[in-house]
């Protein structure tokens, strides 16, 4: 039986939005809690690096999202894979054990080497349980509303980091950068923890049950090596292609508003409650869009939703770098939201729209190696180029690079989604 929403296996399993929606919201739940983990860090540790840590430095200061993006990145490859091979569930809880110190760090480490590290186990975790949440909606949604379901889980994640990063804002404001704003961040790791040990269900079942529903393939296309996924992933399928590379070029761009934008306010005189509303502003409008635009995808398809966000975020980028004041800036975080809601959860679409079910997850694990290196990239880069030129010279830089991408998914890119 199948409609819209839901759609009946051989084995009794349901594949749909409406008839796993009790799951799919508790998910979407445990993925907010681990959007709050990184939205703590937003407003915070930009300002404690420079007041008091005092590193001069930019690429010292970046520091903290180099380690926390390059280990994400890597963590990400190797979740599909531990998903696939142990079930989603256990990978998600080891997510959030590894979540449990990093507030405690973050409020009362004595050196930048302890911030740093800290980071290195947040890289970890968000790699685990984010990839593992990401997966257990794409298992559940099944082939029919799968933007929608990307839509919800990167909205609610988002739409958390924002949340978090007014919260820090305002608590740092009143009681100084530390330690109390990072106590948020240890209730959202015990109740994530909690969550997802008590309540939340194995998925895996739900991709078997997707794939015995395909076509008979050969089983050269569905027993596909790691290797051979990551190869078709990274280079030569167009689409999957186009979509690491932009993601990549996306994450890019959110180092640059996490590490960079902050300092830049701040040396023009911005008050921290004024830097806390601007980091917010951007992941709300980011995490609220995707609500739209993930279902606009499934209705009118991808490719054009990317290329129009890619090269919407390049103009907003644009717009900071020109700008000098508090509402200039304000407006830019908006269309940068905008753009960066156009791109996010439809990236992940095309992922789940190409891939077989039998090495979906894997294909999605390798996607987010390259979309979560790009914070690696974005801070050397960016980190880089403010020390030799300025901080201006590195966001206008950071600019032309994401316009390029928008162009290269135009030129790349093929439609993906069933519908069109």
């Amino acid at each position: 039986m199948t409609t819209h929403t839901t759609r009946e296996t051989n084995s009794g399993i349901r594949l749909g939005l409406r008839a796993n929606l009790a799951q799919f919201t508790l998910l979407v739940a445990v993925n907010a809690l681990v959007g709050g983990m990184l939205g703590q860090e937003r407003t915070v540790l930009p300002l404690l690096a420079d007041q008091v840590f005092q590193l001069a430095a930019y690429t010292s200061a970046l520091t903290y999202i180099l380690a926390f993006g390059t280990t994400k990145a890597i963590t990400n490859f190797f979740a599909g894979t531990l998903s696939d091979r142990y079930g989603r569930k256990p990978v998600l809880i080891a997510g959030w054990l590894l979540a449990l110190p990093v507030p405690a760090i973050l409020a009362w480490g004595p050196s930048w080497a302890w911030i740093v590290g800290a980071n290195v186990l947040l890289g970890v975790s968000q790699g685990l349980a984010w990839s593992t949440t990401v997966i257990m909606k794409i298992d559940l949604a099944g082939p029919e509303r799968r933007g929608l379901a990307m839509g919800f889980n990167e909205a609610a994640g988002y739409g958390a980091v924002a949340a978090t990063a007014m919260a820090t804002g305002a608590i740092a404001a009143h009681a100084g950068l530390r330690p109390e704003p990072f106590f948020l961040g240890a209730a959202y790791a015990a109740l994530g923890l909690g969550l997802s040990v008590f309540a939340v269900r194995e998925t895996r079942g739900h991709a078997l049950a997707e794939a015995a529903l395909h076509p008979q393939q050969a089983v050269a296309e569905t027993e596909l090596s790691t290797r051979q996924i990551a190869r078709r992933t990274s280079f030569t399928d167009k689409a999957l292609s186009a979509a690491s590379q932009a993601g990549m070029v996306n994450n890019l761009n959110d180092a640059l508003a996490w590490g960079i934008f902050p300092l830049l306010f701040a040396a023009h005189g911005l008050s921290i409650a004024q830097i806390g509303i601007l980091a917010a502003l951007y992941p709300a409008v980011w995490g609220a869009g995707q609500l739209l635009t993930g279902w606009w995808s499934d209705h009118i398809g991808r490719k054009h939703l990317i290329t129009t966000g890619m090269l919407l975020q390049a103009a907003a980028i644009a717009l900071v770098a020109a700008g000098t004041t508090f509402g200039i800036w304000g407006v830019a975080q908006i269309l940068l939201g905008v753009g960066t809601a156009l791109v996010y959860p439809t990236l992940l679409a095309v992922i789940g729209d190409v891939a077989h079910p039998a090495w979906r997850a894997r294909a999605v694990g390798v996607y987010r190696l390259w979309r979560d290196g790009g914070f690696a990239v974005g801070a050397l880069l960016a980190g880089a180029l403010a020390d030799a030129y300025s901080l201006t010279t590195a966001i206008w830089a950071i600019a032309a690079l994401t316009a390029a991408s928008g162009l290269l998914v135009a030129v790349r890119m093929y439609e993906t989604h069933p519908r069109t």
